[in-house]
């Protein structure tokens, strides 16, 4: 089975600082705009969340297909979104 991962780092001002896709699926081109868009939406979820949960661990927060995407919350709201199948 194919598997494929999308990590991204996101300031507290919503500006992604890093961003890196790992895995074993040939890359297509628009495969990393379809990850950036879920990532995105998913942005605006844990901007929700993260003031109502003192969770820094938000597990499955969103989903689209088979990617399901879980973020990391640090004490200064720097997100880590991971984005895998």
């Amino acid at each position: 089975m194919a598997s494929t991962a999308c990590f991204m780092i996101v300031s507290k001002n919503d500006i992604p600082i890093y961003e890196a896709e790992v895995g074993t699926v040939p890359k297509k081109e628009d495969a990393a705009h379809q990850h950036q868009f879920i990532l995105h939406a998913a942005l605006d979820i844990v901007q929700d969340t993260a003031w109502n949960t003192s969770a820094m661990f938000l597990k499955s927060i969103d989903r689209f297909n088979d990617l399901v995407v879980s973020v990391y919350v640090t004490a200064g709201h720097i997100l880590s979104f991971v984005m895998s199948d």
